[in-house]
């Protein structure tokens, strides 16, 4: 039996499972923004969560970016539908052929950029997150298929368990033009820690649009979050994942 690419052992049989680590192996774990490595738990199923709505976080500097768009400066708000930030997860150890790697998407990024200040603030809510999406698999290369029902558990548990989205609900992006090179430094905040890192990526820009690639690779416990590792490491998740983005926005006109 295959199992997602953070794993737990169950003992099937009764009428409430419980975990053991010395029968069958299944369930998903996995990370995420970046975002992300998350940890799936045997539990009994608690009822789906609706997504909510889309909000800000506390101190997101929104209105810096409206007073400069109504000032005539040239803002770009981020379109969300046409925007999205991959993440991969991919399993190992000695085990893994018996486990799913993952990808986790955000089709709903949301912010401003500003060109001529070499600014861009964004921001993902959490429990907007999906898990595992069949393009984004193909895309990726991944040659499993996780079950529907191991998808939601893996969306599930990376939200409530790892994640903590109830207590850490936004991973936020803020990025800063690096002077004299092609790169900015970026600096994401995610499980209620912020780490900086340099990014190469590719700018595309008219008077009404803004276009902004790129990708990057994190280690999910320098965000204080540790990758599942079971029997003795031979099931385990790797630190580090990769992320990719692919950034629309468009020009705002007044206020």
């Amino acid at each position: 039996m295959r199992v997602s690419a953070l794993l737990v052992v169950c003992r099937r049989g009764t009428r409430r499972a419980s975990c053991r680590t010395d029968r069958c192996l299944s369930c998903p774990v996995l990370l995420l923004a970046a975002t992300l490595s998350f940890l799936v738990a045997c539990v009994p199923r608690p009822a789906e969560r609706a997504a909510s709505p889309a909000t800000s976080p506390d101190g997101f500097p929104e209105q810096a970016y409206v007073r400069d768009a109504a000032a005539g400066r040239p803002v770009f708000r981020v379109d969300p539908a046409s925007s999205i930030i991959v993440v991969e997860v991919r399993r190992a150890g000695s085990l893994a052929r018996l486990g799913h790697d993952h990808v986790v998407a955000s089709h709903d990024v949301r912010g401003y950029v500003e060109p001529d200040a070499g600014r861009a603030d964004l921001y993902v809510a959490l429990d907007r997150l999906v898990v595992d999406q069949p393009e984004l698999r193909k895309q990726a290369g991944f040659d499993t298929e996780p079950t529907a029902e191991a998808i939601a558990g893996t969306r599930r548990n990376m939200l409530e368990k790892t994640l903590e989205a109830g207590r850490y609900p936004y991973a936020s992006i803020g990025v800063r033009r690096a002077a004299g090179t092609t790169a900015a430094d970026v600096s994401i905040a995610l499980h209620g820690t912020t780490r900086t890192m340099r990014v190469p990526m590719a700018v595309t820009e008219s008077a009404e649009a803004i276009a902004v690639d790129g990708e990057l690779a994190l280690r999910q416990t320098d965000f204080g979050i540790t990758p599942l590792s079971v029997v003795g490491g031979a099931i385990q998740v790797q630190d580090e994942v990769k992320m990719r983005f692919d950034i629309r926005a468009r020009r705002m006109h007044g206020t």
